[in-house]
Order: structure tokens, then C-alpha cells, then sequence
């Protein structure tokens, strides 16, 4: 009886002491059983590849599985509240990205808050969308277009993949700095949107550049600008956006954040692995075919974009007097 008394004490001591550990003892302990990445919408979405390129590379370099698991619904407010309320052990974490950014705002009550209860880890891609019409458009360049459009107020149809989107918002805020009035048509999905620019049913879209660029090199969309701050590669020669709208930035992102009391360090180390794969030329060399590039930061920065993207949005949501549908 005494031998088991003793050895429950020293399981006791041996528990608080692992317990109370410095936190750089838990980083490196860090992980020792499988890691989930709840992306919050259905598989076969570009995040959803690239996390399962990030899972597999993560497993390579920290000997553990990184399983993806699709948790669908509400426009990705589903996965990020069963993340945001998850254990903050780093063992669960979210595929973040503009969606969220933007449902902040667009939605009235949420069971969460995005930027409170969750922590960023890394980023892992940032790149612009692609202002396109349809080659019929008399329109060349965005002053061609501006013109053309304050010209014709309420007769150009701009197209989207649905309200609220990032495609959605970019077009609202381009009308809000340039001070056009355009129609917005709202489709269920992207592909079926960007077919109806192609066949001439509607004007203006601003798409994600993989469902955009093959019609831009193929003549059938004109691109008239990109709407980060700089050019990128994707699409050489064409402007970025804000050269002719001052100020105007609106850039799609996808990261991985994780519950707001995951320790510091085991955010730190996932975010030097992410960082890594990222700066690697097979990475480098997926992320650019897709029209993004890399977005290496530290959680400080990246809390700071999201901050600031946030905001922005919310703005751009009060001004066109969107809501959730």
C-alpha cells in the first residue's frame, strides 16, 4: 500500500512539474501526436490544396502527421468557431484567409470573434485578384474604363461569386474610390460567373487570378489592372489598380491561425516551419503557377494585416449597406 501511495505522489509531482514547464520545454516536445488543419470549406478549393501541401510538408519536417479535415458551412464560419473554441494546445488549427477578414463585419452575430479568439500562426499566400471585362467593353486601360463607366451610371453589370466574397467586395470598393455606380450580379459559384463575362452576359468581374488567367492569355477577358500594390508576375504589363485609383489594395491571403491561448513558442516554431517550406523552390514554384506568391511573416505581422484588412472591409461593407443573405 505504502510502495502505491508513493509512486501515485511522484506521478502527481512528475504531472505538475511537466505542467508548470518553461514554455520552450513544450515547444520542443511539440507535436508528438497528429495535428489537425480544419479547412472551412468543401475539398478541392486552392486553400484546400495548398494546406494539404503544407500538412504534408509540416509531417516531413516535424516527424507527425498534419491531417486536413473539410468542415464546410456558413462561409467558413463553421470550422473557425469549432477551432476558435478547440483546446489551445497547437494540436488544431484553422486554414485562415480573406474570407474571414470580411465575415466579420458582413455577418450581424456570429458565435466568435475572429480577431479575440483567434491567434495567427503564418501566412502562407498572398496575391491580388484581376480586374477583367469582356473584350467588347470599350475600355483599354482603368481611366478608359472609369470614364466609360461614370458615362453609363447603373448600365454596367459586374459580376461576382457570390455576396460578400472577396470578388464581391474588391468590385465595392473600386466603386467606392472611384465613385462609379455599377450593378452587382451575385453567382452561386466562381466558374459560372466568370463564364458569363466570357460570353458578354455581363461586363466586369474581379476574379481569383486561377479561374481568370487562361481566358486572359486566350483573348477572351481583357485585364485591365491587378489590384494589389505592385505588378506580379502572373501577368506582365498589366498595372496595378491603385496606380489609377490612389490607395486602392485588395489582395486575397490564406494562412493558418490557431485557438488565442495556444502557447507562444508552439506558435513560434510552427511559424519558422511554415516560413521554411514556404522560401523553398518547389513551393515557390506551386504558389506562383496559382498567381499568388509566398506570404512569409511573423504572427506579429501578420496580426497586423489582419487587423488592418479587417477594418477595411468593414468599411467597404457599411458603404455598399451589405448583409448577409
Amino acid at each position: 500500500m505504502s510502495f502505491d501511495r508513493r509512486r501515485f505522489l511522484h506521478l502527481c509531482v512528475g504531472a505538475v512539474s511537466f505542467a508548470s514547464a518553461p514554455r520552450s520545454v513544450l515547444a520542443n516536445v511539440f507535436p508528438n501526436r497528429p495535428v489537425k488543419i480544419i479547412v472551412p470549406f468543401a475539398p478541392g478549393g486552392i486553400g484546400d490544396i495548398l494546406m494539404r501541401l503544407i500538412g504534408a510538408r509540416l509531417q516531413e519536417r516535424l516527424a507527425q502527421p498534419f491531417i486536413v479535415e473539410n468542415r464546410p458551412g456558413a462561409g467558413g464560419n463553421l470550422g473557425a468557431e469549432l477551432v476558435a473554441k478547440s483546446p489551445g494546445d497547437g494540436y488544431t488549427l484553422l486554414s485562415t484567409g480573406t474570407p474571414n477578414t470580411i465575415n466579420a463585419s458582413y455577418y450581424d452575430k456570429l458565435n466568435f470573434d475572429f480577431i479575440r479568439d483567434l491567434t495567427p500562426v503564418a501566412g502562407v499566400t498572398r496575391g491580388p485578384l484581376f480586374m477583367v471585362v469582356n473584350p467588347s467593353v470599350p475600355a483599354q486601360s482603368v481611366p478608359d474604363f472609369i470614364a466609360y463607366a461614370k458615362a453609363n451610371p447603373g448600365q454596367i453589370a459586374m459580376a461576382s461569386s457570390g455576396n460578400g466574397t472577396a470578388p464581391h467586395l474588391s468590385g465595392e470598393l473600386f466603386k467606392m474610390m472611384a465613385g462609379v455606380d455599377m450593378v452587382h450580379v451575385p453567382y452561386r459559384s466562381e466558374g459560372p460567373a466568370i463564364a458569363d463575362v466570357v460570353s458578354g452576359q455581363v461586363q466586369l468581374m474581379f476574379p481569383n487570378p486561377p479561374a481568370a488567367i487562361a481566358h486572359i492569355h486566350a483573348g477572351r477577358l481583357r485585364a485591365l489592372a491587378v489590384t494589389s500594390a505592385e505588378p506580379v508576375a502572373a501577368l506582365p504589363g498589366v498595372p496595378a489598380l491603385g496606380s489609377f485609383v490612389p490607395g486602392y489594395e485588395a489582395t486575397a491571403w490564406l494562412g493558418l491561425g490557431a485557438p488565442r491561448s495556444t502557447p507562444p513558442d508552439v506558435i513560434d516554431k510552427l511559424n519558422r516551419e511554415i516560413n521554411a517550406i514556404l522560401t523553398t523552390p518547389v513551393m515557390q514554384e506551386r504558389i506562383v503557377a496559382l498567381g499568388s506568391t509566398a506570404f512569409v511573416a511573423t504572427p506579429v505581422e501578420l496580426a497586423a494585416f489582419i487587423e488592418a484588412t479587417t477594418g477595411t472591409w468593414a468599411k467597404v461593407i457599411a458603404f455598399a449597406g451589405i448583409k448577409a443573405q
